[in-house]
């Protein structure tokens, strides 16, 4: 079965419309505030939009558009199980309950919901808890216990809100590699803002912000050719805008030179990504370098074991001793080197979205 979604909100200024296919797993990647939840809330029945309508398999979730048939299901009727930020488990259950409820909502028996319970306790690896409640439990277990829930009601569409941001760093891949296991041919959204959790979860990403989609497509097509900046942001690297040159392109500081150059018309739209950690920063220009790009220092943060240097036009990440070797500050004017055998260069439009 899948899923055909548009709906609009003002207040929120919320335009979005995207589809997901039988069995694929959709990662919805951007900031705080771009729209990522409410489109869960839309979807799971929590938040009625202005107007839209969504599909599921062909029979309407919400039609808001066509006055003729216009409606609205109730959440109970979606098929729909939303795991959202706050895993909600019910404090006086114990977690074979909290998990065995969904089944007993939908008429199942005790034993047999419990049985239902048990068997998604032991796939999410949390059946030694099944006798715990909720004030027992780690955030880990806490989460597993919630993902076994939301399993167990037999959902058509699984609606993931930020699943790992609650969870420490250390219990997180453990999580995430769980989740790439029960989502295996479902047919799920995962709401996100790490690109990690995309690349090891998701088939396909729509990228929001802002309350609209401003960049869509497979997983590693989308974070490893960028069409639009923010994307390029969210995948690490810088995204360079122009047209095709003999050279590589013609960028907003001169021309980019490019190693390996598609195959498309001079003068055609084209897009060059250039990770921040193959640039090198100097004092002076280095014409010994393919690029020596001329740029002024906006700011510098500490990421890791490494200081990001932010310019007007690029970025580019360096070690601790050489931010300070260059005495760098913001208003400094330096070059930023990298060669033309780093610049990934590849086709593609002058969309609204690329401005």
């Amino acid at each position: 079965m899948s899923l055909s979604f548009r709906a609009r909100l003002a207040a929120r200024g919320f335009d979005v419309s995207f589809a997901v296919a039988t069995g694929e797993t959709l990662a919805i990647l951007g900031p705080n505030g771009a729209g990522k939840s409410t489109a869960l809330d839309i979807i799971a029945g929590l938040l009625r939009p202005d107007g839209g309508g969504a599909d599921w398999d062909g029979e309407p979730l919400f039609d808001l558009d066509d006055a003729s048939r216009r409606s609205w299901l109730p959440p109970h009727r979606r098929g729909v199980s939303l795991l959202a930020q706050d895993a909600l488990l019910f404090p006086h259950l114990s977690a074979l309950d909290n998990v065995a409820f969904g089944p007993r909502s939908a008429g199942a028996g005790i034993e047999a919901a419990r049985a239902t319970a048990r068997t998604w306790l032991a796939e999410v690896e949390a059946a030694d808890l099944a006798a715990m409640r909720p004030g027992r439990l780690s955030g880990g277990q806490t989460q597993r216990v919630a993902i076994a829930r939301a399993l167990a009601a037999n959902p058509h569409l699984l609606l993931l809100d930020e699943p790992l941001a609650a969870l420490d760093a250390a219990v997180a891949p453990t999580i995430r590699r769980m989740l790439r296991r029960v989502l295996a041919g479902r047919t799920a959204i995962v709401v996100t803002h790490e690109v990690l959790d995309a690349l090891t979860l998701a088939d396909r990403v729509v990228v929001m912000n802002r309350g609209a989609v401003v960049e869509t497509g497979s997983t590693r097509e989308v974070l490893e050719r960028p069409r639009h900046r923010f994307t390029a942001e969210l995948a690490g690297l810088n995204l360079v805008l122009g047209s095709r040159t003999h050279l590589g392109m013609a960028a907003p500081w001169g021309e980019l030179f490019a190693m390996a150059a598609p195959p498309v018309p001079l003068g055609a739209a084209v897009a060059a990504a250039v990770r921040p950690a193959v640039i090198d920063v100097f004092a002076l220009h280095q014409p010994g370098r393919d690029n020596s790009v001329p740029v002024t220092v906006i700011d510098l943060e500490p990421r890791g074991d490494s200081i990001r240097v932010r310019a007007d036009s690029l970025y580019a990440d360096v070690s601790p001793g050489r931010a300070a070797a260059l005495d760098l500050a913001p208003g400094d004017e330096v070059f930023f080197a990298f060669d033309g055998a780093d610049v990934a260069l590849y086709p593609t439009d002058r969309s609204p979205a690329l401005r």
